[in-house]
């Protein structure tokens, strides 16, 4: 069976998501980075990254979400656009845009936003335009569309989801004002059986609450070069 090495974030959701629209039988290995778990050696020699999610499907083992997207779809022929060049150019040009911009700017935005020791205004002036920036383009891309690439429901779309739920966490609470398209593409994707079986999984098990020195230790490690 499908193994899915999780944590309540944005990318290993869109992973979930993936594997509730397909059907696939799955088990989840909770990794509570809270409390440093993605360090431990076992679970590095399958993620040398030490990030969630990653996905071990027999002897096959993929990490980065959006590799893993790409493998399942390939693998299981589904949710992949038609077969035809410029099409599956699109999806490819949007699933990295999410993947080496989208993401990454959202991520250190909600860092220096929220976790940051002291307060960084440089840095994050920076990653706040540049997460504001990214998803008003995506924004812009899904005006009077309901789906990224075409008319079909694809992984481009399950990437997104991933990350448009923390959108107000990355950007403001009022952020979805501002982001009309986004807003409507993230409740149109939410009314999916299988967006609230993935959504679910956040609650299913037992995660370290607390942001405490443990937490902040295991998730930045390199705030020990400041000490």
């Amino acid at each position: 069976m499908i193994q899915l090495h999780y944590y309540p974030s944005p990318n290993p959701a869109k992973v979930a998501l993936f594997l509730e629209e397909a059907g696939l039988p799955y088990e989840v290995v909770p990794v509570d980075i809270r409390k440093g778990e993605q360090h431990h050696i076992d679970y590095l020699k399958l993620n040398p990254n030490g990030k969630t999610p990653t996905l071990v499907d027999g002897d096959a083992v993929v990490f980065d979400s959006n590799a893993i997207l790409l493998y399942l779809a390939v693998k299981n022929g589904k949710f992949l656009p038609r077969n035809e060049p410029a099409v599956r150019a699109q999806m490819y040009s949007w699933l990295m845009f999410i993947a080496t911009g989208l993401g990454p700017f959202s991520g250190q935005a909600v860092h220096f936003r929220h976790f940051a020791p002291s307060a960084q205004p440089y840095a994050l002036n920076r990653y706040d335009f540049e997460a504001w920036r990214h998803w008003r383009l995506i924004d812009q891309h899904l005006a009077g569309r309901s789906h990224m690439v075409g008319d079909d429901y694809t992984i481009v779309d399950m990437a997104l989801w991933g990350w448009a739920g923390a959108v107000p966490f990355v950007l403001g609470a009022d952020a979805m004002k501002e982001l009309p398209n986004v807003a409507r593409f993230l409740d149109h994707i939410n009314q999916r059986p299988a967006a609230q079986r993935a959504a679910a999984l956040a609650t299913a098990h037992q995660f370290k609450a607390e942001m405490d020195q443990q937490a902040t230790d295991a998730m930045y490690p390199q705030n020990r070069q400041l000490a």
